[in-house]
Protein backbone atom coordinates (compact mmCIF):
# COMPACT_ATOMS: atom_id res chain seq x y z
CA UNK A 1 0.00 0.00 0.00
CA UNK A 2 2.59 2.69 0.76
CA UNK A 3 4.56 1.63 -2.40
CA UNK A 4 1.52 2.24 -4.21
CA UNK A 5 0.32 5.51 -2.67
CA UNK A 6 2.60 6.70 -0.63
CA UNK A 7 3.49 9.61 -3.06
CA UNK A 8 -0.37 9.97 -4.01
CA UNK A 9 -1.43 11.04 -0.53
CA UNK A 10 1.29 13.17 -0.30
CA UNK A 11 0.13 14.97 -3.54
CA UNK A 12 -3.14 14.98 -2.03
CA UNK A 13 -3.04 16.80 1.25
CA UNK A 14 -0.50 19.04 -0.50
CA UNK A 15 -3.03 19.84 -3.07
CA UNK A 16 -5.95 20.88 -0.43
CA UNK A 17 -3.39 22.85 1.50
CA UNK A 18 -2.54 24.97 -1.64
CA UNK A 19 -5.97 25.53 -2.09
CA UNK A 20 -7.10 26.60 1.28
CA UNK A 21 -3.81 28.68 1.98
CA UNK A 22 -5.08 30.97 -1.00
CA UNK A 23 -8.04 31.90 1.64
CA UNK A 24 -5.48 32.38 4.67
CA UNK A 25 -6.23 35.19 6.45
CA UNK A 26 -9.57 36.06 4.84
CA UNK A 27 -12.24 35.48 7.68
CA UNK A 28 -14.17 32.89 5.56
CA UNK A 29 -13.39 29.27 7.60
CA UNK A 30 -16.38 27.97 5.16
CA UNK A 31 -14.40 28.85 1.77
CA UNK A 32 -11.36 28.01 2.99
CA UNK A 33 -12.69 24.34 4.02
CA UNK A 34 -14.74 24.32 0.72
CA UNK A 35 -11.80 25.09 -1.61
CA UNK A 36 -10.00 22.05 0.16
CA UNK A 37 -12.10 19.52 -0.05
CA UNK A 38 -12.41 20.13 -4.02
CA UNK A 39 -8.54 20.17 -4.06
CA UNK A 40 -8.56 16.72 -1.98
CA UNK A 41 -11.29 15.01 -3.76
CA UNK A 42 -10.19 15.68 -7.43
CA UNK A 43 -6.45 14.71 -6.69
CA UNK A 44 -8.00 11.81 -4.89
CA UNK A 45 -10.03 10.57 -7.94
CA UNK A 46 -6.90 10.45 -9.98
CA UNK A 47 -5.21 7.45 -7.34
CA UNK A 48 -5.35 4.04 -9.16
CA UNK A 49 -7.82 2.57 -6.21
CA UNK A 50 -11.24 1.96 -5.22
CA UNK A 51 -11.22 4.60 -1.68
CA UNK A 52 -14.63 4.66 0.84
CA UNK A 53 -14.71 7.82 3.16
CA UNK A 54 -14.93 6.51 6.27
CA UNK A 55 -14.50 9.67 8.33
CA UNK A 56 -15.43 12.97 5.91
CA UNK A 57 -17.19 16.60 5.81
CA UNK A 58 -20.57 14.89 7.20
CA UNK A 59 -23.54 12.92 6.26
CA UNK A 60 -24.29 13.15 2.50
CA UNK A 61 -26.94 15.55 2.86
CA UNK A 62 -25.03 17.82 4.55
CA UNK A 63 -22.05 17.95 2.67
CA UNK A 64 -21.72 17.21 -1.42
CA UNK A 65 -18.36 15.84 -1.37
CA UNK A 66 -16.36 13.85 0.71
CA UNK A 67 -19.21 12.67 3.14
CA UNK A 68 -19.25 9.53 4.96
CA UNK A 69 -19.58 6.75 2.91
CA UNK A 70 -18.90 8.33 -0.58
CA UNK A 71 -16.41 6.29 -2.84
CA UNK A 72 -13.50 7.61 -4.15
CA UNK A 73 -10.54 7.23 -6.80
CA UNK A 74 -10.57 6.27 -10.31
CA UNK A 75 -11.87 2.69 -9.85
CA UNK A 76 -15.16 3.94 -8.54
CA UNK A 77 -15.42 5.20 -12.23
CA UNK A 78 -18.42 3.20 -13.70
CA UNK A 79 -16.35 1.98 -16.51
CA UNK A 80 -13.90 0.70 -14.42
CA UNK A 81 -14.10 -2.75 -15.13
CA UNK A 82 -12.25 -1.48 -18.42
CA UNK A 83 -9.00 -0.52 -16.94
CA UNK A 84 -8.95 -2.22 -12.79
CA UNK A 85 -7.56 -4.96 -12.66
CA UNK A 86 -9.47 -6.33 -9.69
CA UNK A 87 -7.00 -8.82 -8.97
CA UNK A 88 -4.89 -5.74 -8.28
CA UNK A 89 -7.32 -3.31 -6.82
CA UNK A 90 -6.57 -1.57 -3.64
CA UNK A 91 -9.68 -1.53 -1.45
CA UNK A 92 -9.11 1.11 1.24
CA UNK A 93 -10.27 3.45 3.62
CA UNK A 94 -10.35 6.95 4.75
CA UNK A 95 -10.08 9.35 6.96
CA UNK A 96 -9.99 12.58 6.07
CA UNK A 97 -10.34 16.51 7.27
CA UNK A 98 -9.28 19.02 4.34
CA UNK A 99 -8.84 22.15 6.46
CA UNK A 100 -7.74 20.91 10.35
CA UNK A 101 -8.34 24.26 11.69
CA UNK A 102 -10.64 26.14 9.57
CA UNK A 103 -10.73 29.11 12.08
CA UNK A 104 -6.51 28.81 12.31
CA UNK A 105 -6.87 29.13 8.44
CA UNK A 106 -9.71 31.99 8.45
CA UNK A 107 -7.54 34.14 10.85
CA UNK A 108 -4.12 33.13 9.89
CA UNK A 109 -3.24 31.57 13.32
CA UNK A 110 -0.69 28.74 13.94
CA UNK A 111 -1.10 25.30 13.53
CA UNK A 112 -3.81 24.55 10.20
CA UNK A 113 -3.58 21.63 8.40
CA UNK A 114 -4.70 19.29 5.80
CA UNK A 115 -4.96 15.87 6.78
CA UNK A 116 -6.17 12.28 5.47
CA UNK A 117 -5.54 8.04 7.01
CA UNK A 118 -5.68 5.75 5.46
CA UNK A 119 -5.88 1.51 6.04
CA UNK A 120 -7.31 -1.74 4.00
CA UNK A 121 -11.47 -1.77 4.32
CA UNK A 122 -12.42 -2.11 8.22
CA UNK A 123 -8.86 -0.79 9.09
CA UNK A 124 -10.24 2.82 10.10
CA UNK A 125 -12.78 3.19 13.34
CA UNK A 126 -16.04 4.76 11.73
CA UNK A 127 -16.44 7.25 14.47
CA UNK A 128 -19.90 8.56 15.24
CA UNK A 129 -20.25 12.81 14.36
CA UNK A 130 -20.24 12.66 18.35
CA UNK A 131 -17.18 14.33 21.09
CA UNK A 132 -14.35 12.14 22.19
CA UNK A 133 -12.53 12.46 25.49
CA UNK A 134 -8.95 12.13 24.73
CA UNK A 135 -5.38 11.44 25.98
CA UNK A 136 -2.46 11.49 23.97
CA UNK A 137 1.30 11.14 25.46
CA UNK A 138 4.60 9.92 24.39
CA UNK A 139 5.51 6.12 23.49
CA UNK A 140 7.57 6.27 26.77
CA UNK A 141 4.29 6.10 28.37
CA UNK A 142 2.29 4.14 25.96
CA UNK A 143 0.11 1.57 28.15
CA UNK A 144 0.92 3.59 31.39
CA UNK A 145 -0.95 6.50 31.47
CA UNK A 146 -4.53 5.70 31.26
CA UNK A 147 -7.97 7.87 30.53
CA UNK A 148 -9.56 6.47 33.43
CA UNK A 149 -6.73 8.15 35.86
CA UNK A 150 -7.30 11.55 37.40
CA UNK A 151 -4.89 14.02 35.21
CA UNK A 152 -2.81 14.34 38.56
CA UNK A 153 -2.45 10.84 38.17
CA UNK A 154 -1.33 10.65 34.82
CA UNK A 155 1.36 13.56 35.22
CA UNK A 156 2.56 11.51 37.69
CA UNK A 157 2.99 8.71 35.60
CA UNK A 158 4.13 10.84 32.42
CA UNK A 159 7.03 12.39 34.37
CA UNK A 160 8.18 8.86 35.85
CA UNK A 161 7.76 8.00 32.50
CA UNK A 162 9.90 10.82 30.75
CA UNK A 163 12.25 11.02 33.58
CA UNK A 164 11.29 15.14 34.06
CA UNK A 165 9.28 16.57 36.76
CA UNK A 166 5.68 17.82 36.64
CA UNK A 167 6.56 21.39 36.18
CA UNK A 168 8.59 20.15 33.26
CA UNK A 169 5.60 18.76 31.49
CA UNK A 170 3.29 21.09 29.04
CA UNK A 171 -0.21 19.71 28.31
CA UNK A 172 -1.92 21.55 25.12
CA UNK A 173 -5.92 21.61 25.96
CA UNK A 174 -8.57 23.02 23.96
CA UNK A 175 -9.50 26.34 25.13
CA UNK A 176 -13.57 25.61 26.19
CA UNK A 177 -15.82 26.45 28.90
CA UNK A 178 -16.17 22.62 29.52
CA UNK A 179 -12.61 22.02 30.40
CA UNK A 180 -11.81 24.97 32.88
CA UNK A 181 -12.07 22.33 35.86
CA UNK A 182 -9.34 20.26 33.81
CA UNK A 183 -7.32 23.35 33.56
CA UNK A 184 -7.45 24.42 37.23
CA UNK A 185 -6.27 20.57 38.24
CA UNK A 186 -3.63 19.90 35.77
CA UNK A 187 -1.82 23.39 36.75
CA UNK A 188 -2.37 22.77 40.95
CA UNK A 189 -0.48 19.07 39.78
CA UNK A 190 2.38 21.67 38.69
CA UNK A 191 2.27 21.05 34.76
CA UNK A 192 2.20 23.43 32.33
CA UNK A 193 -0.77 24.51 30.23
CA UNK A 194 -1.11 25.42 26.60
CA UNK A 195 -4.62 26.52 25.34
CA UNK A 196 -5.35 26.49 21.78
CA UNK A 197 -8.71 27.34 20.14
CA UNK A 198 -8.68 24.49 17.46
CA UNK A 199 -6.72 21.50 15.77
CA UNK A 200 -5.96 18.86 18.20
CA UNK A 201 -4.84 17.02 15.48
CA UNK A 202 -1.65 18.38 15.72
CA UNK A 203 -1.32 18.63 19.12
CA UNK A 204 -1.95 15.30 19.54
CA UNK A 205 0.57 13.74 17.10
CA UNK A 206 3.38 16.37 18.50
CA UNK A 207 2.94 14.38 21.58
CA UNK A 208 4.97 11.89 19.72
CA UNK A 209 8.04 13.72 18.81
CA UNK A 210 10.37 15.27 21.33
CA UNK A 211 11.33 18.81 20.96
CA UNK A 212 8.21 19.94 20.58
CA UNK A 213 7.98 20.80 23.97
CA UNK A 214 4.28 19.21 24.15
CA UNK A 215 4.28 16.31 26.29
CA UNK A 216 0.56 15.21 26.30
CA UNK A 217 -3.61 16.44 25.07
CA UNK A 218 -6.12 15.91 27.26
CA UNK A 219 -9.59 17.33 27.03
CA UNK A 220 -12.94 16.66 25.32
CA UNK A 221 -12.90 17.35 21.33
CA UNK A 222 -14.67 15.93 18.15
CA UNK A 223 -14.27 12.06 17.43
CA UNK A 224 -13.67 11.75 14.09
CA UNK A 225 -10.23 14.02 14.62
CA UNK A 226 -9.48 11.45 17.22
CA UNK A 227 -9.36 8.72 15.08
CA UNK A 228 -7.39 10.74 12.27
CA UNK A 229 -5.25 11.49 15.86
CA UNK A 230 -4.86 7.63 16.87
CA UNK A 231 -4.01 6.48 13.31
CA UNK A 232 -0.69 8.71 13.58
CA UNK A 233 -0.20 7.33 16.91
CA UNK A 234 -0.86 4.29 15.52
CA UNK A 235 2.06 5.22 13.48
CA UNK A 236 4.20 6.62 15.55
CA UNK A 237 4.68 4.25 18.56
CA UNK A 238 2.42 6.98 21.09
CA UNK A 239 -0.19 6.80 23.51
CA UNK A 240 -4.01 7.43 22.34
CA UNK A 241 -6.81 6.37 24.02
CA UNK A 242 -10.24 8.04 23.28
CA UNK A 243 -13.85 7.88 24.97
CA UNK A 244 -17.14 9.08 23.47
CA UNK A 245 -19.04 11.87 25.88
CA UNK A 246 -22.82 11.57 25.54
CA UNK A 247 -23.72 13.95 28.18
CA UNK A 248 -24.47 17.32 26.72
CA UNK A 249 -23.70 19.33 29.98
CA UNK A 250 -20.26 17.65 30.21
CA UNK A 251 -19.85 18.93 26.69
CA UNK A 252 -21.60 22.48 27.06
CA UNK A 253 -22.04 23.57 23.02
CA UNK A 254 -25.38 25.42 21.68
CA UNK A 255 -24.98 22.24 18.98
CA UNK A 256 -26.39 19.88 21.71
CA UNK A 257 -28.57 22.67 24.23
CA UNK A 258 -31.38 20.94 23.02
CA UNK A 259 -30.20 17.30 23.00
CA UNK A 260 -30.04 14.64 25.75
CA UNK A 261 -27.99 11.84 26.99
CA UNK A 262 -30.81 9.55 26.52
CA UNK A 263 -31.11 10.63 22.80
CA UNK A 264 -27.67 10.51 22.26
CA UNK A 265 -26.84 7.15 23.46
CA UNK A 266 -29.97 5.91 21.48
CA UNK A 267 -28.49 7.17 18.34
CA UNK A 268 -25.24 5.16 19.14
CA UNK A 269 -27.16 2.40 19.62
CA UNK A 270 -28.22 2.88 15.86
CA UNK A 271 -24.82 3.18 14.60
CA UNK A 272 -24.53 -0.25 16.47
CA UNK A 273 -22.24 1.37 19.62
CA UNK A 274 -23.39 -0.62 22.44
CA UNK A 275 -21.18 0.22 24.50
CA UNK A 276 -20.95 3.86 25.22
CA UNK A 277 -18.61 4.40 27.92
CA UNK A 278 -15.86 2.22 25.96
CA UNK A 279 -12.75 3.29 26.31
CA UNK A 280 -10.99 3.07 22.65
CA UNK A 281 -7.27 2.11 22.74
CA UNK A 282 -4.82 3.35 19.28
CA UNK A 283 -5.15 0.03 17.95
CA UNK A 284 -9.05 -0.13 17.66
CA UNK A 285 -9.65 3.16 16.15
CA UNK A 286 -7.05 2.56 13.67
CA UNK A 287 -6.95 -1.75 14.03
CA UNK A 288 -5.60 -2.08 9.87
CA UNK A 289 -2.44 -4.26 9.34
CA UNK A 290 -1.08 -1.07 7.43
CA UNK A 291 -2.08 2.49 8.70
CA UNK A 292 -0.61 5.58 6.79
CA UNK A 293 -0.77 8.95 7.58
CA UNK A 294 -0.40 11.95 5.56
CA UNK A 295 -0.36 16.19 6.49
CA UNK A 296 0.25 18.90 4.79
CA UNK A 297 0.74 22.60 6.83
CA UNK A 298 -1.51 25.22 5.92
CA UNK A 299 -0.31 27.73 8.50
CA UNK A 300 2.59 27.47 10.01
CA UNK A 301 2.89 24.77 13.42
CA UNK A 302 4.49 22.60 15.63
CA UNK A 303 5.69 19.62 13.31
CA UNK A 304 5.38 21.75 9.68
CA UNK A 305 5.50 24.89 7.63
CA UNK A 306 2.23 26.45 6.13
CA UNK A 307 2.14 27.09 2.57
CA UNK A 308 4.68 29.43 1.24
CA UNK A 309 3.68 31.18 -2.22
CA UNK A 310 6.43 32.64 -4.30
CA UNK A 311 5.81 34.20 -8.07
CA UNK A 312 4.74 31.21 -10.17
CA UNK A 313 4.67 28.84 -7.31
CA UNK A 314 4.32 27.66 -3.64
CA UNK A 315 5.94 25.84 -1.17
CA UNK A 316 5.10 23.36 0.70
CA UNK A 317 5.88 20.71 3.81
CA UNK A 318 3.96 17.39 4.70
CA UNK A 319 4.49 14.95 6.85
CA UNK A 320 3.50 11.45 6.21
CA UNK A 321 3.98 8.21 8.36
CA UNK A 322 3.40 4.84 7.65
CA UNK A 323 3.32 1.22 9.51
CA UNK A 324 4.35 -0.34 6.97
CA UNK A 325 7.85 0.97 6.65
CA UNK A 326 7.87 1.70 9.85
CA UNK A 327 9.44 5.93 8.85
CA UNK A 328 8.23 9.04 9.54
CA UNK A 329 9.14 11.59 6.16
CA UNK A 330 9.14 14.80 5.93
CA UNK A 331 8.59 16.24 2.59
CA UNK A 332 9.44 19.98 0.85
CA UNK A 333 7.79 20.40 -2.05
CA UNK A 334 8.14 23.59 -4.51
CA UNK A 335 4.98 23.50 -7.08
CA UNK A 336 5.74 25.26 -10.16
CA UNK A 337 2.14 26.79 -11.27
CA UNK A 338 4.35 28.60 -14.15
CA UNK A 339 8.09 29.65 -14.94
CA UNK A 340 9.29 30.87 -11.54
CA UNK A 341 11.68 33.95 -11.47
CA UNK A 342 13.76 32.28 -9.08
CA UNK A 343 14.22 29.24 -6.55
CA UNK A 344 15.08 30.17 -3.27
CA UNK A 345 16.66 26.99 -1.28
CA UNK A 346 15.67 27.76 2.16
Amino acid sequence: MEATLGLEIIEVVEQAAIASARLMGKGDKNEADRVAVEAMRERMNKIYMRGRIVIGEGERDEAPMLYIGEEVGICTDPNAKNFCNPEELLEIDIAVDPCEGTNLCAYGQPGSMAVLAISEKGGLFNAPDFYMNKLAAPAAAKGKVDIRKSPTENLKILAECLDRSIDELVVVVMKRDRHDELIKEIREAGARVRLITDGDVSAAISCAFSGTNIHALMGIGAAPEGVISAAAMRCLGGHFQGQLVTDPAVVRTKEWANKTKEENVARLKEMGITDPDRVYETEELASGQTVLFAACGITPGTLMEGVRFFHGGARTQSLVISTQSRTARFVDTIHMFEQPRRLQLR
